[in-house]
């Protein structure tokens, strides 16, 4: 596998524009496939079985005390109304672009976005090559550095964070298959 330069001088992942911020009033708190405890490619079959067993395991007249059955009420109302959720196409995909959004929230943000021809590829001696075995090192402005790796490349991770301090860049690659892999 090689890697070619980004030509696009955004990061794709991250919503359009640098100040982007999911508003509070659209993002949900609750995550109905873990209400659910089903995965989010599941079938209708599996949301109708995962429903009755979320709504036995949480039925109020099973719980012990008085509050246990308060907050069994409460998650039964979170049982039907994920069930209600992810049973609706148009409601399911709105849903999944929620958690999306909120998912952008606790990411970090990268400080700028640094095309692969601006690093610096390093030899196996660690001594500075123009190879494209990597690894890649870029300065940071506290005076650390950046490094990509084909590892990292290969896992299609674009975020990398210095050495010597909070900040992360968006590293700009494009995974691309070799010929000698087609065949």
């Amino acid at each position: 596998m090689s890697f070619r330069l980004k030509s696009t001088p955004f990061c794709p992942s991250l919503p359009t524009g640098s100040l982007w911020v999911p508003s509070s009033a659209t993002t949900t708190s609750i995550n109905y496939y873990e209400v659910l405890n089903v995965q989010p490619d599941a079938s209708a079959a599996e949301l109708k079985a995962a429903y009755h067993k979320a709504l036995l395991r949480h039925h109020p007249d099973k719980q012990a005390t008085q509050r246990s059955a308060e907050i069994g009420i409460v998650e039964i109302a979170h049982i039907k109304e994920a069930f209600e959720v992810l049973s609706n196409s148009s409601r399911r995909a709105e849903h999944d672009a929620e958690l999306k959004r909120a998912s952008y929230a606790h990411r970090p943000r990268p400080a700028q976005v640094i095309p692969l021809e601006e690093w610096t590829s390093l030899a196996a001696n660690g001594s500075e090559d123009e190879g494209d075995e990597g690894p890649w090192t870029y300065p940071c402005r506290c005076g650390g550095r950046y490094t990509l790796t084909l590892e990292l490349m290969e896992r299609d991770e674009h975020l990398i964070g210095c050495d010597s301090c909070s900040e992360v860049v968006w590293a700009g690659y494009e995974a691309q298959q070799d010929s000698d892999d087609e065949g």
